[in-house]
């Protein structure tokens, strides 16, 4: 039993199917592997082990034709979302009581594709690229645990890559994904928008917010997200999968022909040895007979755009909350709280354009490009004291989001988007490389990313010991 937690989700999944291996034996041991590392890492400080056993101890087993079925596997749940009767604090003092009276939306579909859940993993107060909050504390890299495991699903993240879990959810606005995912060394994926169901609890109409899977490869990533999948009344943007699922996409793979790289996406300054490690990964896709070249969108205005929405959706769904609660509120949330209210029409019309004009360069870029290829954050991990860098290759920085621009504009596309570990620093720190597809086009982005996962061999670096 101590040694399930290297499996993959999928294999794992598999044991559990053949029933060779039973949900309470895999409850247990994560159990024992959460109370190995739990202490030196902090990504799941809400755990609910007697409810999982429980509920592993009920569960039947069955035969289930859905792709996504995962028969009993233990899994993560991140702390912005609802599990019925445990908390949800969002990492604030202000709801560090707050218990859920049931599962939000995507939990429940989870759940009901043979999820248990069995913890909360960790995040930042509301939001956030460094997973630190004033009720739990600060989660550490397992890689180097003197590092950030980045932010939001930062908890997540941690927990996969030290083998706490099989998989995780995610949620994803600037980066919230893809960032952790890079620094900790295992794979995360914003889908397009509506392909996952989203909690009531956010503006129903927002395009910005996403849930998605986390997982240590492509494969276990395929799995949660054909587990996550759904088409739903509740959702507006809800669309359905592809015939047979996300999983049967890898099966049916092809490179691409055109891909196009860039090491900053035309913005701003990212750290040298990034770009470095993120241009050799990318030329990996020439010994499939893929030309790689250096071209990219013109991103132009997609800073200040993103800027200005996210603020607005700050203002909207946090808001009410400033007139009571500000002094428990990080000071970078009462910021960006503060800059959506500020917000006037002409410059919420502006971004807007901007966004509009920006999805229809980037759609007629992929008219003749496959992917679009970048590093997916602009630094290595850095030190868990620090609350955000300040500067990147000598470029200084004004807000607490300004380091994230390489997630940050490419949410404002609507692409799927894949953050795929492709190397070390010379400190033995994870670097992630960003796959961005063509709009709608999830599938083939799983299964072109799955091909460069392959070529790259770094999959089998996780769960790494801590």
């Amino acid at each position: 039993m101590s040694e399930l937690w290297r499996l993959t989700a999928t294999e794992a999944v598999a044991r559990l199917r053949r029933g060779e291996v039973s949900p309470l034996e895999m409850v247990e041991a994560a159990a024992q592997r959460i109370e190995a590392v739990e202490p030196k890492v902090n990504a799941l400080p809400i755990r609910f082990l007697d409810e999982a056993r429980d509920q592993a101890r009920r569960f039947r087993r069955e035969s289930r034709d859905h792709p996504g079925w995962l028969a009993g596997l233990p899994i993560a749940v991140k702390d912005y979302n609802d599990v019925a009767g445990q908390l949800t604090t969002n990492g604030s003092p202000i709801y560090a009581e707050n218990r859920a009276a049931a599962d939000d939306r995507t939990v429940a579909t989870l759940r009901a594709n043979g999820a248990i859940p069995l913890a909360k993993s960790n995040v930042p107060e509301f939001a956030g690229s460094h997973t630190f909050n004033p009720v739990w504390g600060v989660t550490h890299n397992p890689w180097n645990l003197g590092r950030t495991a980045g932010g939001s699903s930062g908890g997540a993240a941690a927990a996969l890559a030290a083998g706490e879990v099989w998989l995780a959810n995610g949620s994803c606005l600037g980066g919230s994904l893809r960032i952790p995912a890079s620094f900790c060394g295992i794979v995360g994926l914003r889908p397009s928008p509506g392909v996952v169901p989203r909690g009531d609890g956010l503006p129903a109409f927002d395009s910005l917010w996403v849930e998605g899977p986390m997982a240590r490869n492509l494969g276990d990533l395929a799995l949660m997200l054909d587990a996550m999948a759904a088409l739903t009344p509740h959702d507006p943007l809800s669309r359905p999968g592809p015939a047979g699922g996300y999983q049967a996409a890898l099966d049916r793979a092809r490179p691409p022909v055109r891909i196009g790289f860039s090491e900053n996406l035309g913005l701003r300054r990212v750290d040298p040895e990034v770009a470095e490690i993120c241009r050799a990964a990318a030329q990996r896709f020439t010994g499939m007979g893929c030309a790689v070249e250096a071209a990219t969108p013109d991103f132009s205005g997609a800073i200040d755009s993103f800027q200005v929405l996210r603020a607005l959706l700050f203002a909207d769904v946090r808001g009410d909350l400033l007139p009571r609660e500000r002094d428990r509120i990080n000071p970078d949330i009462v910021w960006n709280i503060e800059k959506g209210q500020r917000l006037d029409a002409a410059g919420i019309i502006q971004a807007q354009r901007a966004r509009h004009a920006l999805f229809h360069r980037v759609a007629r870029f992929f008219d003749d490009h496959d992917l679009l290829v970048c590093p997916t954050v602009a630094v290595a991990p850095f030190p868990v004291e620090q609350r955000f860098p300040t500067e990147i290759a000598g470029e200084a920085l004004t807000t607490y989001i300004d380091w994230m621009f390489l997630t940050f504009v490419i949410t404002l596309t609507g692409c799927p988007a894949i953050s795929l570990p492709c190397g070390l620093t010379r400190e033995g720190l994870p670097v992630g490389l960003q796959l961005v597809g063509r709009p709608h086009g999830d599938a083939a982005l799983l299964g072109m990313a799955g091909l460069l996962e392959q070529a790259l061999g770094f999959a089998g670096r996780v769960p790494v010991e801590v």
